[in-house]
C-alpha cells in the first residue's frame, strides 16, 4: 500500500463492522484506522493526520452526534469530511446530521458500491477544495506583491464585500447592528418570518453519475438561478445544505406573499434551466420540492467561540423542510402550510392554491392544514383552476368519511386532468375504504 494512501479512520462499537468495513477500505487502496469508541475517535484524530472519518452514531458513552460536534470544533479538524454510518434513518437523525455539519448519511446496511464511490467522491470533493483554496491563496499572495495599499479604510471596505457574500447584509443588520466587529456569539433577534426551504430531486444519483467538477459547475449555475428568484421577492439565503436551499423572508406584512412568488418563479426558472440542461450533461431535467411555513424564528449567531456561524432555528424551519418533504409523497412542487395561505391576498392571479390534506408531521403533534400551490398561467394550473372547485368538494367528502361521493368528485376531477397526483391518491384511497 502506497504511503500516499488516504488515511480513513473508522469509529464503531461493532467489531464485525470494523473487520468488514476495514477490508473493503483495504481492498480499495486506503490505509485504515479504527476506534471503538467515542473518545478513542478523537484522540486518533488529534494525534494523527486523516483524511476522511466514517463514523456510527449509537455508541455507548458518547454517540457518533456528540463525536461529530467534538470534531467540528477543532480549527485543525474542521475540515475533514465526515460521513454517518448508521442504521437510524429518522428525519430527526437527518436533519441532526446537517446541523453537525457532516457530509454525508449512509443507512447501514450499505450498498458496497455506494459506499466505495460515496467515499471516494468525499475524498475528491476535499482535495479539489484544498487544492482550489491553495490556488485562491496564491492568487491572492502574488495580487497583494503586484498591488500597492491605497489605503487601511478601503481594505476594510473590499474586506467587508468579501464578507457579504458569505453573511448576508439582512444577516448582519441583526447580529452586528453597530458593524462587522460588534459580532458576538449569541447576538439573537426574534421575529415573524417565512422560511421556504428548496430541495433538488435524486441528487446523490445525479451527482455520482457526474465527476465532482461538473456537478459543482452546474450546481451553481442553478443556486444563482434560485438565489435571483429569491432576492427579486426580497428574500435572503441563510445557506445552502449540499443540494438543498434555505431561504428567509421577513418584508413586513409580506413576507409569506414574497415566498410564494418567489417559488413559483424559482419552478419558472428550473424550466429555462432544464432546456439548457445539455451542457452540463445532465440527461433528465431536474426537479425540485419547496415547502413554506410561516411563523416565529430566531435569526442569531450560534456555535463556540472557536467556530461561530450565522443562522435560523425555530420550529419555522423544522415545519418547512418537513412540507418539502412531503412534496415527494404528493407529487406537489410546492406546499405551504394554512399559516402562509391565511396571509395571502392574490390580487395579481399569478398563482392559486387547494387544500390538499390535513397531517401531523414528524416530530409535531399539532395537525396542520397543507395546500398545493401551483401557477395560473401554466397549462396544469389552468386545469387545475378548472377543477378547483370539484376538487375540494371531494376533499371535503373525503374528510367527513363519504368516501362514495368523494370517489365521484375525484373521478370528475380525473376525467378532466388524468395527470393530478393528489387526485389519483385520494381516488386510490377512497376506493380502498368502500372495500372495506
Amino acid at each position: 500500500m502506497s504511503n500516499n494512501s488516504p488515511c480513513i479512520l473508522l469509529v464503531d462499537d461493532d467489531p464485525a463492522n470494523i473487520f468488514l468495513l476495514t477490508e473493503l477500505l483495504r481492498l480499495n487502496g486506503y490505509h485504515v484506522l479504527s476506534a471503538s469508541s467515542g473518545n478513542q475517535a478523537i484522540t486518533i484524530a488529534n494525534k494523527t493526520p486523516i483524511d476522511l472519518i466514517i463514523l456510527d452514531v449509537m455508541m455507548p458513552e458518547m454517540d457518533g452526534f456528540e463525536v461529530c460536534k467534538i470534531l467540528r470544533q477543532n480549527r485543525s479538524l474542521l475540515s475533514i469530511p465526515i460521513l454517518f454510518l448508521t442504521a437510524l434513518d429518522d428525519e430527526e437523525s437527518h436533519l441532526k446530521a446537517l446541523e453537525m455539519m457532516a457530509d454525508a448519511y449512509l443507512i447501514k446496511p450499505v450498498n458496497r458500491r455506494l459506499f466505495v464511490a460515496k467515499v471516494e467522491n468525499s475524498l475528491r470533493l476535499q482535495k479539489q477544495r484544498l487544492e482550489l483554496l491553495a490556488s485562491e491563496v496564491r492568487q491572492q499572495v502574488k495580487q497583494q506583491i503586484k498591488e500597492q495599499i491605497d489605503s487601511a479604510w478601503q481594505i476594510s471596505e473590499a474586506l467587508s464585500e468579501k464578507f457579504r457574500l458569505f453573511v448576508p447584509e439582512e444577516f448582519l443588520q441583526r447580529i452586528a447592528p453597530q458593524g462587522v466587529d460588534s459580532i458576538q456569539l449569541g447576538n439573537v433577534t426574534e421575529e415573524e418570518m417565512t422560511i421556504l426551504f428548496c430541495d433538488i430531486r435524486d441528487f446523490t444519483a445525479i451527482a455520482e453519475s457526474q465527476i465532482v467538477s461538473k456537478t459543482f459547475e452546474w450546481l451553481n449555475v442553478f443556486f444563482s438561478q434560485m438565489s435571483d428568484c429569491i432576492t427579486t421577492h426580497k428574500g435572503f439565503i441563510d445557506k445552502f445544505l449540499g443540494d438543498a436551499i434555505l431561504a428567509i423572508f421577513t418584508q413586513s406584512e409580506s413576507h409569506a406573499e414574497d415566498a410564494i412568488n418567489a417559488a413559483i418563479m424559482m419552478q419558472e426558472s428550473l424550466q429555462y434551466f432544464n432546456e439548457n440542461r445539455q451542457q452540463f450533461n445532465l440527461k433528465d431535467p431536474l426537479k425540485i420540492g419547496i415547502g413554506i411555513h410561516k411563523g416565529i424564528g430566531m435569526i442569531g449567531t450560534l456555535g463556540s467561540h472557536q467556530r461561530m456561524d450565522s443562522t435560523v432555528i425555530g420550529d419555522v424551519v423544522n415545519t418547512a423542510s418537513r412540507l418539502e418533504r412531503l412534496t415527494k409523497i404528493y407529487g406537489c412542487p410546492i406546499i405551504a402550510s394554512k399559516a402562509v395561505i391565511s396571509s395571502l391576498k392574490n390580487t395579481d392571479l399569478l398563482y392559486n392554491y387547494r387544500e390538499i390534506d390535513r397531517v401531523n408531521p414528524r416530530g409535531k403533534q399539532q395537525t396542520i392544514e397543507i395546500y398545493e400551490v401551483f401557477a395560473c398561467h401554466a397549462l396544469n394550473g389552468l386545469i387545475k383552476s378548472e377543477t378547483l372547485s370539484t376538487f375540494q368538494k371531494g376533499i371535503q367528502a373525503w374528510q367527513n368519511q363519504k368516501y362514495l361521493s368523494a370517489l365521484g368528485y375525484f373521478q370528475e376531477v380525473l376525467t378532466k386532468n388524468p395527470t393530478d397526483s393528489v387526485a389519483l391518491i385520494y381516488h386510490k384511497k377512497c376506493q380502498e375504504e368502500l372495500l372495506y
